[in-house]
């Protein structure tokens, strides 16, 4: 379990570093990509506590998590681009 444990702290100094790119990133592409690392990060994490702990529900709130994030960044991607968010 000592394996989990490091992997986990591996992952959340991504975490820090994905979040330091959307504080500070040049432009609003670089922030929406360190903003999905992040998400993509974060339901890993999900995943290593739902396989530590032995308990589904984890793996439920990651794969949502995921999801929402991904639908996120397909609407943001879309705004970007200039065509609004309904279009």
């Amino acid at each position: 379990m000592n394996f989990l444990l490091i992997i986990t702290l591996a992952l959340g100094v991504a975490s820090i570093l994905c979040l330091f790119r959307v504080a500070v990133g040049p432009t609003l592409a670089d922030r929406v990509v360190g903003l999905d690392a992040f998400t993509a990060l974060l339901a890993a994490i999900l995943i290593i506590l739902g396989i530590y702990y032995q308990k589904d529900f984890y793996l439920d709130i990651a794969f949502v998590y995921a999801l929402l994030a991904f639908v996120g960044t397909l609407a943001i991607a879309k705004y970007l681009e200039g065509r609004g968010i309904g279009s």
